[in-house]
């Protein structure tokens, strides 16, 4: 039976639905991670949850029972929480603050070295709170959700404005808790890098809507991995990718390259002549097979237009190997490869210039001026 549970859950606010038709389930002893980004809904739910603010419509149960006004009291003397930023009379001390909430739950006084324990604030019990941490007041509201060791911890965002490290102590802190005191942790966050390192089961949220709730293990399994590009005209790329693809091709385009570069590698450490003719040979065998692999799996053919626009392709690349080659048998490679990638900049632009009729901006010819003027001052023996 689920600790927590809701149905058909909303809460509206004048014409705006914070919340719509939510459905929680939250495990027995697990960690539950409620993940969504700001103005989601995250808050308002869990408000819900704890009677702060009455919903529109559905139900909540909590640990089998109905939340509502006959046994909301009994409900939530099982459950510590932690909602926003917590507050505290700043002139008393830590210890002082956790014994008011003491006295009022009827606890034992012992309670609150137990708490200040586990928080690792047992040093800090007689500093005046106006004198802790973001941090320090963060441990020291979750000594507070803590005190009488509740079977049900709820905690909003309790990262929030923490550094690193407190961040990482919170987590440790966190993660345990399930283990050591046998409860169910339900733990808000904006952050999908802290959910994954604290919680077994995840609830996301959007705009009001649960629209994902499993293991952490099945999140995981939904996910796939992307390729990001930025480009000047995205709509356009995205076209081109979704016709042509970018899959096989994109991994034959990185091997012939790879391959080519090392061909050049062997060159330049033999510097014999010989390997001269193997290298442009490798260069456009993986040319030509990649032509055709395009070919084969797209939907183009070749025509005329597609063949001249190949042969003026393949000429200057022709001659650029050539360069190339010949320019390592002269010089050192350390000098080459720097005067190769500067030509076949400068020389893409002015294509550019005397073809597409592009414009060359102050910054592109900045950028070419800096271009010649290192290769200018290189110290070629």
């Amino acid at each position: 039976m689920p600790i927590i549970e809701t149905r058909n859950l909303c809460k509206r606010y004048g014409t705006v639905m914070r919340v719509t038709n939510l459905a929680l389930q939250v495990p027995e002893g697990s960690i539950y991670g409620f993940l969504g980004p700001n103005g989601a809904g995250k808050s308002t739910t869990l408000k819900m949850i704890l009677g702060l603010v009455r919903p529109t419509q559905g139900e909540i149960q909590v640990f089998g029972q109905p939340m509502n006004r006959s046994n909301r009291i009994a409900v939530l003397r099982q459950v510590g929480s932690l909602i926003e930023s917590p507050s505290y009379y700043g002139h008393l001390t830590g210890e002082e603050n956790l014994r008011i909430v003491q006295t009022l739950r009827g606890l034992p006084p012992k309670a609150i070295r137990e708490v200040l324990e586990i928080v690792r604030l047992e040093g800090q019990r007689g500093k005046k709170v106006c004198h802790y941490s973001l941090g320090m007041k963060q441990r020291l509201g979750i000594a507070t959700a803590l005190l009488g060791y509740p079977k049900l911890l709820i905690l909003d965002e309790p990262t929030n404005g923490l550094d690193p490290a407190g961040i990482q102590e919170m987590r440790e802190l966190i993660r345990d808790l399930p283990s050591r005191f046998g409860m169910t942790v339900v733990v808000s966050s904006h952050l999908l890098s802290e959910i994954d390192q604290m919680a077994d089961t995840v609830g996301i949220i959007r705009e009001g809507v649960l629209v994902f709730q499993d293991t952490l293990a099945a999140l995981h399994g939904r996910s796939r991995h992307h390729l990001a590009l930025r480009t000047t005209n995205n709509a356009l790329a995205a076209q081109v990718l979704r016709e042509k693809g970018i899959g096989w091709s994109l991994i034959l385009l990185l091997a012939a390259n790879g391959t080519c570069d090392a061909m050049n590698k062997v060159y330049e450490t033999a510097g014999s002549p010989v390997y001269s003719g193997q290298f442009l040979m490798i260069a456009f065998v993986c040319a030509m097979l990649l032509s055709l692999f395009m070919l084969l799996t797209g939907n183009g053919r070749i025509g005329k237009r597609e063949a001249l626009a190949g042969v003026m392709l393949g000429i200057p690349n022709y001659f650029s190997s050539r360069f190339l080659l010949y320019s390592l048998q002269t010089l050192d490679a350390i000098i080459v490869y720097p005067m190769y990638s500067v030509l076949t900049v400068i020389v893409i632009t002015l294509l550019g210039m005397g073809i597409w009729h592009e414009r060359i901006t102050k910054r592109t010819a900045l950028g070419m001026l800096l271009i010649l003027l290192s290769v200018a001052f290189m110290n070629v023996r």
